[in-house]
């Protein structure tokens, strides 16, 4: 039987588990994540700067979107500085554990 409702499950061997090391997505360790994020949060905190420099100047700049770059930013930050919190959190109840 190859198909159940239409599902194939031909080049399927039933009650294998794929390995890890055949998976094709490239990896990334913790940290490069983390500095990823840091560097997108960054980014968007410089590009609502721009916004408000350019609507404070007289430029063209459209006072809903400089307002939503801002909260984009806002909201971003204030996400990065809880996963920080919650990092340490889980860092320092490490430090609390006796061995």
């Amino acid at each position: 039987m190859d198909s159940i409702y239409g599902v194939s499950l031909s080049g399927v061997e039933l009650g294998r588990v794929p390995s890890v090391a055949t998976t094709t997505t490239p990896t990334r360790s913790f940290q490069e994540f983390l500095l990823d994020s840091i560097r997108q949060v960054n980014a968007m905190q410089q590009e609502a700067d721009r916004a408000v420099e350019q609507l404070m100047s007289g430029g063209p700049a459209d006072p809903a979107e400089v307002l939503t770059a801002v909260q984009k930013a806002d909201l971003a930050f204030r996400l990065m500085m809880q996963i920080r919190n919650k990092l340490l959190q889980a860092f320092q109840e490490i430090q609390n554990i006796r061995i």
